[in-house]
């Protein structure tokens, strides 16, 4: 047998195989011939109303309801074939790639029909509505803020996915299609000599351009985020950074509260003045840790709402709260400051007041109704060491009983000191 001859053998075999595949595939119900599709239609006639929209998913279009649904019998709701957060990966594996440096969690959870009607749908790539319109309908507080703005980035406008991918990035953060400042260049020529003069001469092109501009948008001139460091608002760089003539002219002046000091005098001298010191303050980025230095959308330059910021070291407290059954107030309105001092104290933990009493006492007017003895006079009997006060039977964070308690039961509480009492 000659080499040709072989060749159109063995092209043969490979069409029978997929003609056999197709016809055992169609074959799968044993369907009437013409059945196919037209079948479900006797049952379902307003699905014909669906069929008619622009876009129609490819399977629907074929007639194959059988790809997605078991005519007979199925262990989940509208007889899908699979479980309804798998099923779409059988046919669109690659959504969210292995390794992607951000996922939108509703492709990650195989929740697609968040976005996509599974049949047949008006916009392009069957979503359920289009354009921003769908994205705001999860991200509503963005909405506000950009419907609100006073300056407007034309790529919002344009739409999200000017920016963002809508699965998953390989790439970037935050479904970022590249790296922040990438993304940005791509539209702002920092070669341009109105670029420079903006930026006061510094060179910015390659920075995280998000360090000073809100990218939705702002009521700022320049798009900047709503506080801006006094500096930043004067175009005054070279306050705290070298000259931009310099050849390391991003680098700071000083490091650390050193430079903060500068202006922050007093705050820095009376931080350290105090037993207690919070220990990002000592740390080589100090005041970064918690603030950033050009602009920020939160009040007092913090990187983010202080729920977040205090959860970055302490994620344990915040967990705790979450899983407790009664929430405390300042935690849960994410006002950490409302109890501690974020920079430096004279007491245990940063707190506020001298004493856990007081401290309660700011927001629980406990004198007013009967209470159990507390204070520096009342011994614990578990310690003679202690005195008794509020965190004695009660965690500030929250436990998993009602009202702090360490205990479920009142009375479990009580026999921890009031032995003779315990049965």
């Amino acid at each position: 047998m000659n080499s040709r001859s072989g060749t159109a053998l063995f092209l043969v075999v490979i069409i029978s195989v997929i003609v056999v595949s197709v016809a055992s595939s169609q074959d799968k119900f044993k369907l009437k011939p013409g059945a196919k599709g037209k079948i479900c239609l006797n049952c379902h006639p307003a699905f014909a109303e669906t069929l008619k929209r622009r876009f129609v998913h490819t399977p629907v279009k074929a007639g194959d309801c059988s790809d997605c649904h078991n005519p007979h019998t199925s262990s989940h709701g509208k007889l899908l074939a699979e479980d309804p957060n798998k099923i779409c990966f059988s046919c669109h594996d690659g959504i969210v790639p292995d390794g992607a440096k951000s996922a939108h969690i509703v492709a990650e959870e195989g929740n697609c029909v968040k976005c996509h009607d599974p049949h047949a749908s008006n916009n392009k790539f069957n979503l359920t509505v289009s354009g921003n319109d769908l994205c705001f309908e999860c991200h509503k507080s963005l909405a506000e803020s950009v419907s609100g703005n006073k300056f407007k980035h034309s790529p919002v406008e344009k739409g999200c996915l000017s920016c963002h991918s809508p699965h998953a990035s390989s790439e970037a953060v935050a479904l970022l299609k590249t790296g922040v400042s990438s993304l940005c260049t791509k539209c702002h020529k920092t070669d341009r000599k109105t670029f420079a003069r903006n930026h006061g001469n510094y060179p910015v092109a390659k920075t995280v351009c998000t360090s000073c501009h809100n990218p939705h948008g702002s009521s700022v001139a320049g798009i900047l985020w709503d506080n801006v460091h006094p500096p930043l608002a004067k175009q005054m760089c070279n306050q705290c950074h070298l000259p931009s003539s310099s050849p390391d002219a991003l680098k700071t002046k000083r490091v650390g509260y050193e430079l903060c000091r500068g202006c922050h005098n007093d705050m820095v001298n009376d931080t350290f003045r105090k037993d207690r010191i919070h220990w990002p303050l000592v740390d080589k980025t100090a005041c970064l840790h918690c603030h950033s230095p050009h602009a920020s959308k939160e009040a007092g330059l913090l990187k983010e709402p202080i729920i977040i910021v205090c959860g970055a070291c302490h994620a344990d407290t915040i967990e705790r709260q979450e899983k407790s059954l009664t929430k405390h107030e300042p935690i849960t309105e994410g006002n950490c400051t409302e109890c501690h001092s974020p920079h430096s104290s004279d007491q245990n933990f940063l707190f506020d007041s001298k004493n856990v009493i007081d401290l309660c006492g700011n927001c629980h007017d406990w004198q007013r109704h009967s209470s159990h003895p507390i204070g520096e006079k009342i011994k614990d009997k578990r310690n003679e060491n202690l005195s008794l006060g509020c965190v004695s039977c009660h965690r500030s964070h929250g436990t998993e009983f009602k009202h702090f308690m360490h205990y479920s039961e009142k009375s479990d509480v009580c026999v921890q000191c009031h032995i003779e009492q315990k049965r």
